[in-house]
């Protein structure tokens, strides 16, 4: 009797795990049919790879924020002129790069190990493909030429100069500037120059080297006391769709090159432009709140720049300082957001942000996305934020390239079938 009810017990242990395996095997392949892939994935969505996300998006995380499971993370910009054209370039605010050269796993000179900080994880091709408009350049004499470069005791060396390809300066990358204007001729893009470049018309030659010449905004056509700028529409048809600006005043008379601080209002930049409840401008600008000036570069990043941060500080506290540089700049907008790590955050990152800025300040909706071509100021579509999807035809007149770099691009998860897989030995505890 009671070898018949220890076989009874071991046929009903038996029973339970092929249950129990059973259904962990319908709950896996359930998961793996219902998961979206192949272009599918939507913001926010989990993924396993880039191709899974849907246009405009890429498969990262945040670990920063707890969020270590890679999932669909905004990689590209709407254009604001795309649905609201036709006004004053000031009228728009533009995603700007800080040290837009400053390239992790960019090639370094033959030789020589690089010492220094990295700022961007693309290419600047690949920044302006994605909708970046402004790029920030630090400009040296070096080697008998210009260079961009991080600096040490005001000098470019070896250690901190950077290049697209060995040993070569910096036209290479404003070349990569003019291959963007020429192929997307409705775009405009921003230079704005940290200048160490001593040798005389340097800086002018560059730009006449590098083709770029022929898309100068020219300063005499700049306003000078705070006015409006020509329309976006104006610009495009006179072909002036290249602003730059430098940090030397005497550039402006020499070279014809705008002195930023003439026509640009600046916060400041590092730490001090990061910190909660505070704005202060930099030294070099006029008080945020002047009305001398129409343009306004919000810096939004800290002093040493971490790859991994950059996600949690794309999250709502960037939200917070817009609001708190928006006050004191007198209820006006930033133009210019300048971030490191553009693409990392914890869902929407700049990309919404930028807009909610546009959204407010060109229609008065809390999106660009909700404006109306041509509608009343005010007269916004019913749309749910943030957007599942949202990138949409509108996103300008270019095709985007949503990427990292190698090594930003690697994100290591656990497999959900070895998950699965090695709880299977649980089950003979059963037996």
């Amino acid at each position: 009797m009671l070898a018949c009810w220890t076989d009874y017990l071991s046929l009903c242990r038996v029973t339970a795990a092929i249950g129990y395996l059973f259904l962990l095997l319908f709950s896996f392949f359930i998961t793996v049919y219902t998961a979206c892939f192949n272009g599918n994935c939507q913001l926010l969505d989990s993924c396993s790879q880039a191709t899974d996300c849907g246009p405009g998006l890429y498969c990262g995380n945040c670990p920063a924020l707890g969020k270590s499971q890679p999932f669909c993370t905004r990689g590209q910009a709407i254009m604001p002129t795309s649905i609201v054209g036709g006004l004053p370039f000031n009228k728009y605010s533009w995603l700007m790069t800080h040290n837009s050269f400053s390239i992790v796993d960019a090639p370094s000179l033959q030789g020589v190990q690089r010492l220094t900080f990295y700022n961007q994880e693309d290419t600047v091709t690949n920044q302006l493909m994605n909708g970046v408009r402004g790029l920030m350049l630090d400009m040296y004499d070096f080697n008998g030429d210009i260079w961009l470069c991080h600096s040490f005791r005001g000098q470019c060396f070896n250690f901190t100069a950077f290049v697209i390809c060995l040993l070569q300066p910096a036209i290479n990358t404003l070349r990569e500037v003019e291959t963007f204007l020429s192929q997307n001729p409705s775009e405009i893009v921003t230079i704005v120059i940290e200048d160490y470049v001593h040798t005389p018309k340097g800086l002018s030659n560059l730009f006449v080297n590098a083709g770029l010449d022929k898309y100068w905004f020219p300063v005499s056509k700049m306003p000078k006391k705070g006015e409006d700028w020509p329309t976006v529409n104006e610009m495009v048809q006179a072909n002036h769709r290249l602003l730059v600006f430098t940090s030397v005043a005497s550039k402006e008379a020499e070279e014809g090159i705008a002195y930023q601080w003439k026509y640009i209002l600046e916060n400041e930049a590092g730490d001090p432009g990061v910190k909660p409840g505070s704005c202060p401008n930099r030294k070099e600008s006029r008080p945020l709140n002047s009305k001398s000036a129409s343009l306004f570069l919000m810096n939004y990043f800290p002093s040493y720049p971490v790859e991994t941060e950059a996600c949690k500080e794309h999250s709502a506290r960037l939200a917070d300082m817009i609001g708190t540089c928006f006050k004191a700049a007198g209820s006006m907008m930033p133009n210019f957001l300048a971030v490191n790590f553009y693409m990392r955050s914890d869902g929407g990152g700049v990309f919404y942000d930028l807009d909610s800025m546009n959204g407010q300040r060109l229609c008065g909706c809390n999106t660009i996305a909700a404006c109306q071509a041509g509608a009343p100021f005010g007269s916004c579509k019913n749309i749910t934020m943030p957007s599942s999807s949202p990138m949409t035809n509108t996103a300008g007149s270019f095709s985007g390239s949503v990427q990292f770099s190698k090594s930003a691009s690697t994100i290591y998860y656990p497999n959900q079938f070895a998950i699965g897989f090695f709880s299977i030995p649980w089950m003979l505890f059963l037996l």
